[in-house]
């Protein structure tokens, strides 16, 4: 039985250093590292297979160097799969790629209202779309303000709303400033990163979208406010390296107050949280997913305190 199953011990081996030395992987061919950390929680998914062919081969080899893969995804992960939920919060925040294709606009608005959020930002809106976005949240969101395909709807006063220049050539990122019901102001930035492919000869399509993330995280690093709240698809996850530019500065609400990972995309069958909500000088309480809308995201929101 220590003799059988080698194989599989190399492969269980190999897998638990892949998650321990996963920022070694480079960025220089394909941007590898990039993609690894997108999808880096699914490699526990290796565990349980290698686990039921180390049983089946009857390899006491296997089953023991297994133990270095399953000690590597619990200190990685383990403290996403708990509920960190709080109470407490004072503001709650909201965000939605609402799909350039979504075939009910103001369906999946009026599935935004029925969230309660303060304040809603939206991303990837279209001209054709926007008249039924801002007619079906009126109402609940008397302030807002749309920079090209980004928007912020708002039950509280919006002020010095602008676009924000993260390198892309049109608008995909707007900042204002929210005053808060006891007075307090704080700055809200929506964006909507590039998008990143996977493809055969280039590998992992990142470039600009890096260069966006490096962007809007030296705007975030100049707010004259202390406190500021990031909503938005940032085409990344908080593993992604690359990212680092925005989430050395900033807590993720899902990861301080979430309940498991909380994947946003696709909306069928999630497999990574590429949609954020993201703070500094606030405290996450409460982070969450919304039900599927017509889009291929599902929405978050999260409750603060401010």
């Amino acid at each position: 039985m220590w003799r059988r199953g080698i194989v599989l011990a190399v492969l269980g081996v190999l897998l638990g250093l892949l998650m321990i030395l996963h920022a070694r992987v480079p960025n220089t061919v394909g941007n590898l590292g990039s993609l690894l950390e997108t999808f880096l929680p699914w490699l526990g998914v290796g565990i349980p297979v290698l686990l039921v062919l180390a049983v089946l081969r009857r390899s006491a080899t296997a089953l023991v160097a297994l133990l270095l893969p399953a000690v590597a995804w619990a200190n990685l992960f383990a403290g996403q799969v708990t509920d960190k939920a709080g109470t407490g919060g004072n503001l709650t925040v909201a965000t939605h790629n609402v799909d350039a294709g979504n075939p009910d606009p103001a369906a999946t608005a009026r599935d935004i209202v029925t969230s309660g959020a303060d304040v809603v930002a939206l991303e990837e809106l279209t001209g054709e779309a926007l008249p039924a976005y801002k007619r079906e949240l009126a109402k609940a969101y008397p302030h807002s303000t749309v920079q090209g395909t980004v928007g912020l709807w708002s039950k509280r006063p919006l002020s010095d709303a602008a676009p924000v220049d993260i390198k892309m050539g049109w608008t995909r990122a707007l900042r204002a400033t929210v005053t808060a019901s006891d007075g307090q102001k704080f700055a809200v930035y929506v964006a909507h990163l590039p998008s990143v492919r996977v493809k055969v000869e280039a590998g992992f399509t990142a470039n600009q979208r890096d260069g966006s993330a490096a962007a809007l995280g030296e705007a975030i690093a100049a707010d004259p406010l202390e406190k500021a709240v990031l909503l938005g698809d940032l085409n990344g996850t908080m593993n992604d390296r690359s990212l680092a530019p925005v989430t050395a500065q900033m807590r993720s609400a899902q990861g301080a107050a979430g309940d498991g990972f909380g994947f946003t995309w696709p909306a069928a069958f999630p497999m990574a949280r590429i949609d954020q909500i993201m703070m500094k000088g606030m405290d996450p309480v409460h982070a969450w997913s919304l039900p599927s809308t017509g889009s291929d995201h599902l929405p978050i929101a999260a409750s603060v305190k401010i």
